[in-house]
């Protein structure tokens, strides 16, 4: 049986799973730069994705697929401002990115991903 390991886990979720060599992350959202413009929220975003990871047993270099939720589509150029300068340029996951109303107005961006582990 493949052991599931769950990683700051409170009464709703865990901010990360893994299972075998698979990692999930739970969707991530800006916290300190709250109010603040779409680049930066995804900079630190992506910070928290690295840090996720890292704990976890994995890196950006090992992502399989992202999904990145837009408060508004008008923003997409400045998130890939941050996400360009971050994504691996060897190992790109997939990825999807689409409009949604967040769980709050000062939500701009939410990531979710799906890497595997360092081998």
């Amino acid at each position: 049986m493949t052991t599931i390991t769950r990683f700051e886990s409170g009464a709703r979720m865990s901010q990360a799973v893994t299972h075998g060599d698979m990692v999930y992350l739970a969707g991530q959202v800006a916290g300190t730069v709250v109010g603040a413009g779409v680049t930066a929220q995804t900079q630190e975003i992506l910070a928290e994705i690295d840090r996720l990871l890292a704990l976890a047993g994995s890196d950006k270099t090992r992502l399989l697929t992202a999904t990145i939720y837009l408060a508004d589509m008008a923003t997409f150029a400045e998130m890939n401002a941050a996400w360009d300068s971050w994504v691996s340029k060897e190992n790109p996951p997939t990825r999807a990115t689409v409009e949604a109303k967040l769980a709050g107005p000062e939500y701009l961006v939410e990531i979710v991903v799906t890497a595997a582990k360092l081998a």
